[in-house]
């Protein structure tokens, strides 16, 4: 079955998953944000099928406006819930693909500490992976 997603499709899952990322890093409490950042982003990389297709693509239509966890969890969250809707109307095996590229990433990110997460990192790869499951 091939699969085709528009540019703007393409968009939603590149912000999505770029966003998680960087909504770990931002909740990092322990000063090490560009190496949570980095090894989320490198998780990203592994992605295959479709997913890691879209992902490969340098692109400059990832949308991560915000000054604020806050603003960026506002922009972030319904774009992983539009995503993981997306790809389940045209295969709900991208889709699974999906989420488990984008929960393999919060792992990595997520992975600097020695030990249990700070509560700040636990609550945000809570929230991402309800916005996940919300689809």
């Amino acid at each position: 079955m091939s699969i085709t997603l528009t540019d703007q499709d393409k968009a939603t899952v590149r912000t999505a998953t770029y966003g998680a990322v960087s909504l770990m890093a931002a909740a990092d409490a322990t000063g090490s944000p560009h190496k949570a950042s980095t090894d989320g982003t490198i998780a990203l990389a592994s992605a295959t099928g479709l997913v890691g297709h879209v992902l490969a693509a340098k692109s400059k239509d990832i949308t991560l406006k915000g000054k604020t966890v806050a603003e960026l969890a506002d922009h972030v969250l319904p774009a992983l819930t539009a995503a993981m809707n997306l790809l389940g109307e045209k295969d709900p095996a991208e889709a699974e693909n999906f989420r488990s590229t984008v929960i393999v990433a919060i792992d990595a990110a997520a992975r600097l500490h020695k030990g249990t997460p700070s509560p700040a990192l636990a609550g945000m790869a809570r929230k991402i992976t309800a916005a996940l499951d919300a689809a």
